[in-house]
């Protein structure tokens, strides 16, 4: 019927399945990446996928987001297969942040966010675009050069400009791969400080994150990936153990509560350097004496 509108999907209650993958395999050429994969994104949680490189983490978020093909197995969206919703209607259910964001023409900052715009035209919220695109720019600080061309941006602007993007999309599951990469500290903490506010909105955020401690202090839980299963899936406090993460990542850890917060910090097991400073130090003596100088 001519001027009728497209259907808007309702808001989902609270822990209501978003994103389901069930006994999910996903082959790269002959590799197989996943290999049986269970895992449930509900609406009002942060679920923070980490691993080593090579786990499987990207693989997974981009299945989860229907652009990559699984050779047996399930992906739902909203309680239906991915492969059952048109492509517009899928991105009014989930919006997705890639590892890196390249654009061929130099368009400025504020057009590449009203981008996450698009589903909504031909909706009864496309008079929302203008807030929707202010409120990301103001969310990820980037409305101080909205007018520069994106081409023209550091790394980690670019990264913030990106999730601007995702963030005006203002779809229910947010599906981030790697969103602190390229940021320094205090962005860090904003990017993951923006998941926990869309999680207390009643979103469901999936991110893939290489810094334990972020995943320890902003995600409700955690999915550790290994060699393309899941080893582990829970709250941090539950699942980030001195043996599971030593044997998943090859490298010794010790896992301590924060003093403050008592959210888990994971440190790698380092030699003690205090003998080798203590022989470094007399090695610097014995060079001094033999050059005829005097310590000050």
């Amino acid at each position: 019927m001519r001027g009728s509108k497209r259907a808007v999907p309702a808001r989902p209650a609270p822990g209501a399945p978003l994103a389901e993958a069930v006994d999910l395999h996903v082959r790269l050429g002959q590799r197989e990446v996943l290999a049986g994969i269970g895992l449930t994104v509900r609406a009002g949680e942060v679920l923070a996928l980490v691993g080593p490189n090579g786990a499987g983490k990207s693989t997974l978020l981009a299945a989860l987001s229907a652009d990559l093909p699984a050779a047996s197995g399930e992906v739902r969206i909203d309680g239906r297969p991915v492969g059952g919703w048109s492509a517009p209607d899928l991105a009014l259910r989930r919006a997705v942040l890639p590892q890196s964001a390249a654009l061929s023409f130099p368009f400025p900052v504020e057009d590449v966010v009203r981008m996450g715009r698009a589903p909504w035209a031909g909706t009864a919220l496309c008079d929302s675009d203008d807030e929707a695109v202010a409120a990301a720019m103001a969310a990820t600080e980037v409305t101080g050069f909205a007018a520069r061309p994106f081409s023209a941006l550091s790394g980690g602007e670019r990264a913030r400009a990106a999730l601007a993007r995702v963030l005006a999309q203002r779809a229910p599951l947010l599906l981030l791969d790697e969103p602190t990469a390229a940021l320094d500290l205090r962005h860090q903490e904003l990017v993951l400080r923006i998941c926990r506010e869309r999680a207390a909105a009643g979103d469901g955020v999936v991110v893939v994150l290489h810094d334990l401690g972020l995943a320890a202090a902003y995600a409700d839980r955690v999915a550790v990936l290994h060699d393309g299963r899941i080893a582990a899936d829970g709250p941090p406090a539950e699942v980030f153990e001195d043996g599971l993460l030593s044997r998943v990542y090859r490298q010794p850890v010790e896992v301590l509560p924060h003093p403050r917060t008592g959210a888990p910090l994971v440190v790698p097991v380092r030699e003690d350097r205090s003998a080798g400073d203590r022989c470094g130090g007399n090695r610097s003596a014995v060079r001094n004496d033999s050059m005829g100088l005097t310590p000050a």
